[in-house]
């Protein structure tokens, strides 16, 4: 019996396809074991890295499709995950740091990969697999080592929310959108609510907002966050042979059984501020340069983000300095979500005497003011956002990419900040009264 358990955790009963040795190796680089049970559960033994991918396969895509679908419309092909990377995720476990990094990488990353040269990110999946996707991001990345792959189609993802009850989330915005080539309807209220699978795709699939694929990585931020918030509890227990049933439908990974228990036994105990969300840093492509839109990495900003959350050396970005030192140089964008003159005002001023140089950016949607002042350290610069924590006297950093594109650092006040405010000067120079929007 017992070498029968053993087989069993160290199994891989998720895998799709075996891969060959060549492919194998791609995950193999470190050799030092991920998990081992001790007493109990299995733990994680070390830092381990999962390249994460949502894929999406349409009728279209498929070899020798017609130029006309007969069906009309391209439809998605069920249960299979040889499409594009509609989203890509690249997780960290430390169970040194004791904590979980998700570095999310937009799917319209212009980067090399390996025999099809400069291309989109989202390519490599539809090309070759996790394998060739593995090395893609390990490549752009500072050869960073990846263990493990996770591949989950749109309606596996879907139908996995629909199992774990619903996620609820907090819409800034109406969104709606229609697009009758795919078949694909959004049509969510503004306001905060509970999203089944089908109304969990639309909120992740929407892009119509001028934001275009960031203001989707944005929103899956979002939704990682409420899905953290929303912890696994009791009440899943009767649900998880519809879970698994899901999962060996619509997943594909080289976790063993082992893996999994330790990891989703190190995800369980980590708390909020112990998930640190970044986003690839970069900017929008701009008509003139490229006839594709494509977001285009900021190499220094990229070395700074795998040194601190990933343990990559600068210098394998060319790069030893650090980024935005100063404080004079922070870009940092004030949210008012309390809505009162005054108090953005004097959040300004004091951080104008804190050395630093803000404007107000826009609220976009009703969001309602939080209870806590919300410092999002944009770029992942944990210094630059304590820095401003500590210039305001209150408030959370929130290590994530959900705030002021332009900014290293965005505060969204909260009503903390109208209790400790005191009499501030109330003046502040034209530039900062001014909103400033996103590109796009």
């Amino acid at each position: 019996m017992g070498a029968g358990l053993a087989f069993l955790l160290t199994s891989k009963p998720f895998q799709q396809r075996a891969l060959t040795a060549q492919e194998a190796e791609i995950f193999n680089r470190n050799q030092a074991e991920i998990a081992a049970a001790t007493a109990g559960l299995p733990q994680l033994t070390r830092p381990v890295h999962i390249l994460v991918m949502g894929t999406i396969l349409l009728t279209g895509d498929l070899p020798n499709a017609p130029e006309s679908p007969p069906e009309g419309y391209l439809a998605q092909v069920d249960s299979n995950l040889n499409g594009m990377s509609d989203a890509m995720l690249l997780l960290r476990f430390d169970p040194l740091a004791k904590q979980v990094v998700i570095l999310s990488i937009p799917r319209d990353t212009l980067t090399e990969v390996p025999s099809l040269g400069q291309v989109k990110i989202n390519a490599a999946n539809y090309v070759g697999g996790a394998p060739l996707a593995a090395r893609a991001v390990s490549q752009m990345l500072g050869s960073i080592t990846i263990d493990r792959y996770v591949r989950v189609n749109v309606q596996g993802f879907g139908q996995l929310i629909d199992a774990l009850g619903g996620i609820e989330v907090d819409i800034p915005q109406a969104m709606k959108y229609q697009d009758d080539s795919q078949r694909l309807y959004i049509n969510l209220p503004a306001g905060r609510q509970r999203l089944d699978g089908s109304r969990a795709i639309q909120f992740m699939r929407f892009r119509q907002d001028g934001m275009g694929d960031i203001g989707r990585v944005q929103r899956q931020q979002q939704f990682l966050r409420a899905l953290v918030a929303q912890k696994l509890s009791l009440e899943l227990i009767p649900r998880l042979p519809d879970i698994l049933g899901v999962l060996q439908q619509n997943l594909d990974t080289n976790l063993s059984v082992e893996e999994l228990l330790a990891l989703g036994a190190f995800a369980a105990k980590m708390q909020r501020q112990q998930f640190k969300l970044v986003m690839l840093p970069g900017r929008f492509s701009e008509p003139s340069e490229y006839h594709l839109s494509y977001w285009l990495l900021d190499s220094p900003r990229l070395a700074q983000v795998m040194s601190q959350h990933f343990g990559v050396s600068k210098t394998k970005f060319g790069s030893d300095d650090g980024v935005g030192s100063g404080a004079s140089s922070v870009r940092v964008v004030v949210q008012d979500l309390t809505r009162q003159a005054t108090m953005r005002q004097r959040a300004i001023a004091r951080l104008q005497q804190a050395g630093l140089t803000p404007i107000l950016g826009e609220v976009v949607g009703q969001v309602a003011a939080p209870q806590v002042t919300q410092i999002v350290a944009q770029n992942g610069d944990i210094k630059a956002a304590e820095q401003v924590r500590a210039a305001l006297g209150v408030g959370e950093v929130l290590v994530e990419s959900t705030g002021d594109l332009n900014s290293d650092v965005t505060v969204r006040l909260g009503l903390d900040w109208q209790k400790a405010s005191p009499g501030l000067p109330q003046s502040l120079p034209r530039r900062a009264q001014e909103p400033v929007r996103s590109p796009r």
